[in-house]
């Protein structure tokens, strides 16, 4: 099938929403799965202004050479230590076309280019989408259960020991947030942060998790407000304490919501807490890295919006 690979414009913003929102929906549906994203394709135009605001001109999409139609997407996102790949789809009437294979080599391309590991959050049990990425070179790194937690209107009723040292960060926080995820995870992603600081459409949270001895931030986590995506993410800590009082407290800002969040699933004590306060387990993702790969050293919780670890 003759198709182009392209960079994406603000022209393709309402095809792209469309694409993610039907490939996506189709995908759990037809595995007996409610489907993800509701309220129609327009929900999904998040994930385009995020990333055209976080990345310009870091979306591609392959492109129909007869119809014009848009057969696929992706976005990625260039890092000082890494490169993120973050959501792609294809449409259902073109799985099977090559189309996401060629989209992955244009970003693996990149990647090599850059001399940088390529990484990405991917689900554990869509079996097309791992073999894909598994045979282009990537490898499972890390894996994570997927938990949901109905928030009480009055917020979460524990409240557990290191909540009080946790704050809203501040632009101030930034260098050390970024030494602190360079010592966990080997990655730093300095914008993001700032992105979510700034908060400047309502949408973000991000707290820090401050050593009340030294005053050196100890853990850090984000989340997303937008119906589409009401997520927990991202974050590092030090140790499953300092995670558990950070998640607490984003959890904290989602009040009457359901939020969903990633829990690295060989973190016992997090995963109990989250356990104790009545989440429950609705997927599993798997880290996987391009490239060269060094094991966290601490918690890690990533997300999918922005999906830039």
């Amino acid at each position: 099938m003759p198709f182009t690979v392209r960079t994406m414009t603000v022209a393709d913003r309402h095809d792209v929403s469309e694409l993610i929102y039907i490939s996506i929906n189709h995908w759990y549906q037809t595995h007996g799965c409610p489907p993800i994203f509701t309220g129609g394709p327009s929900s999904c135009n998040v994930f385009f202004d995020v990333y055209e605001t976080l990345d310009p001109g870091c979306g591609i999409v392959v492109e129909h050479d007869e119809t014009g139609t848009l057969m696929a997407s992706c976005f990625y996102h260039p890092r000082e230590h890494h490169v993120s790949l973050g959501i792609m789809t294809a449409h259902p009437n073109h799985f099977g076309s090559g189309a996401g294979k060629a989209l992955l080599q244009h970003i693996i391309d990149y990647s090599e280019t850059q001399n940088k590991p390529l990484r990405l959050t991917q689900s554990a049990i869509n079996v097309d989408s791992f073999s894909l990425y598994n045979k282009a070179g990537f490898v499972p790194r890390h894996a994570y259960q997927d938990m949901f937690l109905e928030i009480p209107n009055d917020g979460l009723r524990q409240q557990p020991e290191g909540l009080r040292f946790v704050r809203a960060a501040t632009s101030a926080d930034i260098t050390q947030m970024s030494e602190l995820e360079y010592q966990i995870a080997r990655i730093t992603r300095d914008k993001d942060y700032q992105f979510l600081i700034d908060n400047q459409d309502g949408l973000w949270s991000i707290s820090v998790y401050v050593c009340p001895e030294s005053h050196q931030i100890l853990g850090f986590l984000g989340s997303c407000a937008h119906p589409a995506t009401n997520l927990v993410g991202p974050g590092v800590a030090i140790n499953d304490h300092v995670a558990i009082a950070l998640l607490a407290h984003q959890l904290n800002q989602h009040a009457g919501r359901t939020p969903v969040f990633l829990l690295p699933v060989e973190s016992e004590k997090l995963v109990r807490a989250a356990y104790d306060w009545g989440a429950r387990n609705c997927e599993m993702h798997f880290c996987q890295v391009y490239g060269d790969y060094h094991p966290f050293e601490g918690v890690n919780i990533p997300t999918f919006m922005p999906e830039t670890g």
